[in-house]
């Protein structure tokens, strides 16, 4: 997975890429499809904040966290994506089931009808 990294208000160095990669290897693992996931992290009023936004079968997931420090921000983040990733990924896997249907005959509230239940 191609993981595109940039910066507003922050500088991007060696041990940011680092940890970044390190955080999104286990979603790069558990969800192979995944081309490119695009990461911006901004520094405003103090506040760090990540977004994140890929494009996974067909649809775009986004996601974004907020602290104080970058790094729990980061991780805020990841968990979110992760979290939405396996939510678009149930939504795929739930429409290849075919829905249930009704097995009771169609007559079946006439019979029920003509009973003495009293």
């Amino acid at each position: 997975m191609k993981i595109n990294l940039s910066g507003h208000h922050v500088d991007i160095t060696d041990s940011i890429k680092e940890h970044v990669n390190q955080k999104f290897s286990k979603i790069a693992t558990h969800f192979p499809t995944l081309i490119s996931l695009d990461v911006i992290i901004a520094k405003e009023h103090g506040e760090y904040q990540v977004e994140l936004s890929t494009n996974y079968e067909g649809s775009r997931i986004s996601a974004s966290g907020s602290d104080d420090v970058m790094y729990p921000a980061i991780a805020a983040a990841a968990k979110k994506l992760d979290a939405a990733l396996k939510h678009r990924k149930g939504q795929l896997k739930a429409d290849l089931h075919q829905k249930p249907v009704s097995t009771t005959p169609e007559i079946a509230h006439e019979i029920i009808q003509e009973m003495k239940l009293v």
